[in-house]
């Protein structure tokens, strides 16, 4: 996904999920001018620094996106679709 926003004038953060704090994921967006912000697994051997106090920025994204799907049905407004109704109509013929 990284290769298809393409290469950055600019050292821009880049804000990862610590399941991306590989190498390879690294290095690609080390390659595209990013700089990964992701701590190191406990695992990991070769440790490296990171932007404490931007990482928990991260936190803030997660709870946007949360709260997006919170309201989903009052977006796309399933509750209004006549195919809802039938269903909830002829489901409750059947009991």
């Amino acid at each position: 996904m990284l290769e298809t926003i393409g290469k950055q004038e600019t050292l821009v953060p880049l804000l990862m999920d610590l399941a991306y704090a590989d190498i390879k994921t690294r290095f690609t967006a080390w390659q595209l001018s990013f700089h990964a912000v992701v701590p190191p697994k406990t695992n990991t051997v070769d440790k490296w620094e990171y932007d404490k106090e931007l990482y928990k920025k991260r936190n803030e994204i997660e709870h946007f996106f949360r709260r997006l799907k919170t309201f989903r049905a009052v977006f796309s407004r399933y509750d209004k679709l006549d195919s809802i109704f039938q269903h909830l109509f002829f489901s409750r013929l059947s009991l």
